[in-house]
């Protein structure tokens, strides 16, 4: 057997069964998430850039606030109200700083001050977010501020050969982390913020060099004690995500969602976006697919949903645009003037099935990809499936299709349009629709009771060091699972089944070797079927069928197997729940 890699994948334990998608095999399964126990699902909320921009003022981001809870889109979920940048003071040599070298806050704007704000906030039952980008003030280093609680001050852990990235102010120096008193200074400002009632941080202008700051906030955030969302901007690098899944709540997976082509100053007012900035996420999003999951999620930037047409989208490309990030598990942050929000677009966000595929905490994956032809696909716990087909083109209908193989869905299933509610009747095989440019279609594809559901192994779980490979022909789905060589490694699935029975199950799988690969096969943690042998296939590209009977409880359960010899298991392709 050819192993590739060392590719180690953590299992989230959420039963979460995912669907295939073309997307699975260009990156490699995702690094643990964050343990900072938040953002378990993507965040929903409001945020200033793109609306307020640069002129944020206390009384504005206390008017989206109060829009947030009257327009009922807080009961929905939309919590967070966050505001960016341009809350900061600056003079000739950038921020003006306080007495220990960190940002003041423009006291014109924001005369009651930050705490004050997010009290109100607060009061009205929602979470407060905040801004800042790596480094350390030219002014802090000029004056020389002392670090709080430190004999330290600002020279002895500036960096003043290099500047920082920051799109306000700038004269940001970066901190050298080996020097004594750089940690303390990033958690003088974590405290501050904390004891201000942050709930909600983004950290700006994040390239891969900044990796050093991404973890000194990460560890200032959680010596705090208060539970802050942790979020990265912009265009980071997917050959570090990885490291942002670890670190962060959220990482900003391109450049801004914005056109910046209104009439105002810097490209300010209507309109916001355009559909290139949308249609242009659709790789980006499948691209990072593979990183997404509960504690960290791939941002895909603002909705920009909410004032109509003037926005710079057309209906249906607004649903769309709220579409795709829904189905890539985006955190769903808004964008525009919830002050003036219209009642096409409040219906639209409020839509709780559009909602619920959100906040289900799977990304799906892209298992069609032609021309302005897009389908993606994602596997809900239940065992359901979410298909949405979009024609991205911006001219002429196009008829988009999907067959149930290509969702990894087998057999009959009963069809809801999730944008109307309306039921589609049952579907055997396949499913189309034809689209007006940039119009979407999103259903829901519940298997029919009885037939069979098959679970592909790549959209499993397995042991640390396994991969999903191609090299050898006839399997399903987009690849196979092909373990480490030891003891103990292992496949898992999320079965769902509607009542306590005992049902087939089908393994597929090929060995080339003479010699059998045992495996266990539990189910809920027991071994139900000890030490099968599946011998050997004759090659690795001959496939064969194992069917066993298993106990399975009504809901879901978990159905594992396991190598008991260190030649470790056979090939994995899929897992068949009759």
């Amino acid at each position: 057997m050819r192993r590739i890699g060392t590719l180690g994948r953590v299992a989230l334990v959420l039963a979460l069964a995912l669907p295939l998608g073309a997307g699975r095999l260009t990156a490699p399964p995702p690094a643990a998430a964050s343990d900072n126990g938040l953002s378990i699902r993507p965040a929903m909320g409001w945020s200033s850039w793109s609306f307020v921009r640069r002129w944020p003022t206390e009384a504005k981001i206390k008017a989206q606030a109060d829009a947030l809870v009257s327009s009922g889109l807080k009961d929905k979920g939309y919590i967070h109200v966050n505001l960016d940048d341009f809350y900061q003071k600056c003079d000739a040599n950038g921020f003006v700083v306080d007495s220990h070298g960190r940002w003041t806050v423009d006291e014109t704007a924001f005369p009651s001050g930050i705490k004050a704000l997010a009290d109100y906030i607060h009061s009205k039952g929602l979470k407060f977010g905040f801004y800042v980008t790596p480094g350390i003030a030219k002014n802090a280093v000029t004056r020389n501020t002392p670090i709080e609680g430190t004999p330290y001050r600002a020279r002895d852990i500036a960096d003043t050969t290099r500047q920082e990235k920051n799109y306000n102010c700038k004269n940001m120096y970066y901190i050298d982390y080996g020097k004594p008193g750089s940690q303390e200074f990033v958690n003088s400002w974590a405290r501050q913020f904390a004891d201000w009632g942050v709930d909600y941080l983004k950290i700006d202008g994040v390239g891969s060099h900044d990796i050093p700051d991404v973890r000194a906030w990460d560890r200032a955030l959680r010596a705090t004690g208060r539970p802050i969302t942790y979020a990265l901007s912009n265009n980071l690098a997917i050959a570090d995500a990885p490291t942002w899944r670890q670190l962060a709540n959220s990482w900003r997976t391109q450049g801004d969602v914005e056109c910046y082509c209104g009439p105002g100053p810097n490209g300010s007012g209507y309109p916001l976006t355009d559909w290139g900035h949308i249609t242009s996420r659709f790789t980006s999003a499948a691209n990072w697919q593979p990183y997404a999951g509960p504690g960290g999620w791939n941002d895909l930037d603002s909705l920009q949903i909410g004032n109509g047409d003037q926005v710079g989208l057309t209906s249906d490309q607004r649903r769309s645009h709220l579409t795709l990030w829904a189905m890539a598990a985006s955190p769903l942050l808004l964008g525009t003037d919830l002050t003036a929000l219209n009642a096409t677009d409040k219906a639209m966000l409020t839509n709780e099935r559009l909602i619920a595929v959100n906040q289900d905490g799977v990304a799906a994956r892209r298992i069609v990809n032609a021309g302005a032809q897009q389908v993606w696909s994602k596997r809900e716990a239940n065992g359901d499936h979410i298909i949405a087909l979009f024609n991205t083109g911006t001219s002429g209908n196009q008829t988009v299709s999907v067959t149930w193989a290509q969702a990894g869905l087998s057999g009959p299933a009963a069809i809801t349009d999730l944008w109307s509610g309306r039921s589609g009747g049952t579907v055997s095989d396949s499913y189309s629709a034809t689209l007006r440019p940039g119009e979407t279609r999103l259903i829901r594809a519940a298997p029919r009771s009885g037939g069979t559901v098959r679970h592909e192994a790549e959209n499993g779980t397995w042991t640390a060091g396994s991969t999903v490979d191609s090299n050898h022909g006839g399997f399903s789905g987009t690849g196979f699972v092909n373990t480490p060589n030891a003891t103990g490694a292992y496949v898992e699935w999320s079965v769902e089944s509607a009542t306590a029975r005992d049902a087939p199950v089908t393994l597929r799988y090929a060995n080339g070797t003479a010699d059998g690969r045992p495996m266990d096969l539990s189910v809920n943690g027991s071994v139900v079927v000890a030490n099968r042998p599946f011998n050997g296939t004759g090659a690795w590209t001959t496939w064969a069928d194992a069917t066993l009977t298993v106990p399975l409880k009504a809901g879901t359960n978990t159905v594992r197997v396991t190598a008991t010899t260190a030649g470790g298991a056979p090939n994995l392709d899929f897992l068949d729940r009759g």
